[in-house]
């Protein structure tokens, strides 16, 4: 079976669908028995795709699920109501107090404040690595390291990380393997195929895709599902059925909308990339982007999303870059039908280990408009930004 036809079709049983196309939407808090050993067979199962509990699932999230393991290639799927919440979610479950967690520096702001701020308290310390770090992340490890967590690429600054030199390091000293997942999103790349053990996305980015819901997700191999399942049902961790039905509907256009949004990215870093304000572009697909040489090996294709780095400017000149977007709305999302920009006050802040040396990044995430619509309002937008300058 082809991708695309596999997509369509995952999640989608009988026992989910009842005779319709798209599964039903079955709400539930209680479930119900007729006999005491009909919830005795239920208690047994209730890890299992069994009906039991609303926390553990209705025949929504199952369909949801299963969809999302066919993705990803995965033993288990667990659902959550956010993506911070699966990234949280995914760590609490194989740490504990006195644990030692590598984290790449590049990573999602919130998941930095995570360490920073909840696991330290837990008694979990953090080392940031340098996302480029490669097979010389050997030398971080400590007899306490139990995780090794990457994103790639990483948040705004978008280095591609080589993915299976440090999963042959981790595995050679038994550390578990996360990877924030939401850029390649199970289509364009399959973390689990690489080697690693736990595959995160904010499904609320593409697999939703019209910005209108919350959802977390994460896939883990067969060895860490059920650790995995059991913790985030015991941290209470669920989401609506409604969610899971949204997200299916999400999920069957997400190829579609990919190659509509990569095309369109494109074109817009390639005008970018010729722009007199312009130093350098961060777009994976370019080889002006760290690691590039390791998306070209790795990845099957991109998206919306990539940032570019001015040569010069300061806040004053950003601000009036902003302001005088007009197709570009200010958002701390991505992944949806529009299109968004965020600029970062102080990317200093949220690096441990590199730093930034560089101008002032600017992130793009380029939706389904007209893309000469888009260049258009950026090209006006940077002359005004010039002017400030």
């Amino acid at each position: 079976m082809k991708k695309n036809t596999k997509l369509i079709s995952s999640g989608r049983k009988s026992d989910y669908t009842h005779g319709v196309v798209n599964p039903v939407v079955q709400r539930a808090s209680t479930v119900v028995f007729d006999s005491v050993a009909e919830l005795h067979e239920a208690v047994k199962g209730r890890g299992n795709r069994t009906l039991f509990y609303g926390r553990r699932g209705t025949q929504t999230h199952y369909a949801l699920q299963d969809a999302v393991m066919e993705l990803e290639n995965a033993a288990g799927c667990a659902l959550y109501p956010s993506g911070a919440a699966a990234i949280s979610q995914s760590l609490l479950s194989f740490l504990k107090a006195g644990d030692h967690l590598l984290m790449v520096d590049t990573a999602y702001e919130p998941t930095r404040d995570l360490c920073d701020k909840i696991l330290l308290g837990l008694g979990i310390t953090t080392t940031y690595y340098d996302p480029m770090i490669g097979a010389g992340i050997e030398a971080l490890i400590q007899p306490n390291t139990r995780v090794l967590f990457l994103e790639s690429p990483g948040s705004i600054t978008m280095e591609v990380q080589d993915v299976p030199s440090l999963v042959a390091v981790a595995k050679q000293h038994d550390l578990i393997t996360m990877l924030d997942n939401t850029y390649g999103n199970g289509w364009h790349y399959k973390p689990l195929d690489h080697g690693v053990d736990i595959s995160i996305q904010a499904a609320t980015k593409y697999i939703v895709g019209h910005s209108d819901v919350m959802m977390g997700v994460a896939v883990a191999n067969e060895a860490l599902w059920p650790t995995l399942r059991e913790h985030s049902y015991l941290l209470g961790q669920c989401t609506s059925a409604d969610d899971a039905y949204l997200a299916l509907r999400g999920l069957r256009t997400m190829p579609v909308r990919l190659a509509q949004h990569e095309k369109a990215a494109l074109k817009v870093a390639d005008w970018l990339e010729t722009h007199p304000l312009v130093d350098h572009v961060r777009h994976p697909a370019l080889p002006s982007c760290p690691g590039h040489e390791f998306f070209k090996r790795d990845f099957s294709g991109s998206n919306g999303l990539f940032s570019f780095v001015m040569k010069q400017g300061n806040q004053k000149a950003i601000n009036a870059f902003l302001d005088g977007l007009h197709h570009f709305k200010m958002g701390f999302s991505w992944g949806g039908y529009e299109s968004l920009v965020t600029a970062s006050k102080s990317m200093a802040a949220l690096r441990t280990t590199t730093g930034w040396q560089e101008g002032p990044i600017i992130r793009l995430h380029i939706g389904l408009e007209d893309v000469e619509d888009l260049i258009n309002d950026l090209e006006q937008a940077l002359k005004i930004y010039e002017s400030h300058c």
